[in-house]
């Protein structure tokens, strides 16, 4: 009995480290994500910012980083966030490491959906005489918004599936706690039990995300 107790306290944390971890990767890689996806489609040709080197760098730098399967990049990256940290292991070696791959990611998922804006919307403001950044800020991401909504949405449940899979690094989290009490001791009903919570946060984030696109795009 008082390991079932302890065992509902400690995926309590676990959970609560998964929402958190999750969050702020979501949240600090959905920023540099935006600006770097913006970027990538406000510098190529005929863009509004057209600007064929910084374009090409840009695409190199998402295209060498992205395909990468997340653990590897997280071995790969430990010994650098050692360095600069000053620990490669737990949640402050994961969190970079979840920002860093979910940068990348996100920069393509956002580049594809201002793709999705009519030229002609841009160029209609551009004539009126908004500057460039005006049209990027005050046109083009709020056309967007909708899309970029949803696919802030896939994000957050690529970032969850992170958060599991840097257990293997010592971080926290649900990942963590199926591998520490689940698969290393052999009780699959720990497991199985880390799972289910871990579907049930991307279901409400799904649902969230589906609903709030849904409230915008209808406007």
């Amino acid at each position: 009995m008082d390991r079932v107790i302890e065992l509902r306290g400690l995926i309590g944390t676990a959970t609560i480290e998964t929402i958190v971890l999750s969050a702020v990767g979501l949240t600090i890689g959905g920023l540099l994500g935006l600006t770097i996806g913006t970027a990538l489609y406000v510098t190529r040709r005929g863009g509004l910012m057209a600007n064929t080197p910084v374009n090409v760098v840009l695409n190199v730098l998402v295209n060498f980083f992205r395909p990468i399967p997340f653990i590897l990049l997280a071995i790969g990256l430990q010994g650098l966030v050692r360095e600069l940290f000053g620990t490669g292991i737990g949640n402050t070696a994961a969190m970079p490491i979840v920002v860093f791959a979910a940068t990348f990611g996100i920069a393509r998922i956002v580049e594809q959906n201002l793709v999705s804006v009519s030229p002609g919307v841009l160029e209609a403001a551009r004539s009126m005489g908004a500057s460039r950044l005006r049209v990027i800020f005050t046109v083009l991401l709020p056309e967007a918004f909708g899309p970029l909504i949803l696919g802030f949405t896939f994000a957050f449940i690529a970032i969850v599936d992170m958060i599991a899979v840097v257990g293997v690094i010592g971080a926290g989290g649900l990942g963590n706690f199926a591998l520490q009490y689940g698969y290393r001791q052999f009780n699959p009903w720990v497991t199985w039990t880390a799972i289910l919570i871990v579907i049930v946060i991307v279901q409400i984030g799904q649902f969230a995300g589906n609903a709030a696109a849904r409230k915008v795009l209808r406007r």
